[in-house]
């Protein structure tokens, strides 16, 4: 497998950034929402991990321009505190 090969992913509602590169994150979030509203998941978990926020902000700052995004939050104790953001998609017109 070269460093260009997609990497498949469950479309499954919850997606783990720490296997993927920063510079990544732009067309991966994006992308995995859409995928998961085709899927008809509304209800979406992002871990972008505790660390310096950075990534967090990145999230953040992505979900901020996506129309489809109704809104987010950070997860509570039981889904991954500030390392987790939580996402409530826009279904398909």
């Amino acid at each position: 497998m070269n460093d260009n090969d997609p990497i498949p992913l469950p479309i499954d509602g919850n997606l783990d950034l720490h296997a993927f590169r920063p510079a990544d994150i732009e067309l991966l979030v994006p992308d995995y929402l859409d995928e998961c509203r085709k899927a008809g998941i509304f209800q979406v978990r992002i871990i972008h991990g505790k660390g310096t926020g950075t990534l967090r902000r990145t999230v953040h700052a992505i979900l901020n321009r996506l129309d489809f995004v109704a809104a987010y939050r950070l997860a509570g104790e039981d889904a991954g505190s500030w390392g987790a953001t939580l996402v409530s998609l826009r279904p398909h017109l």
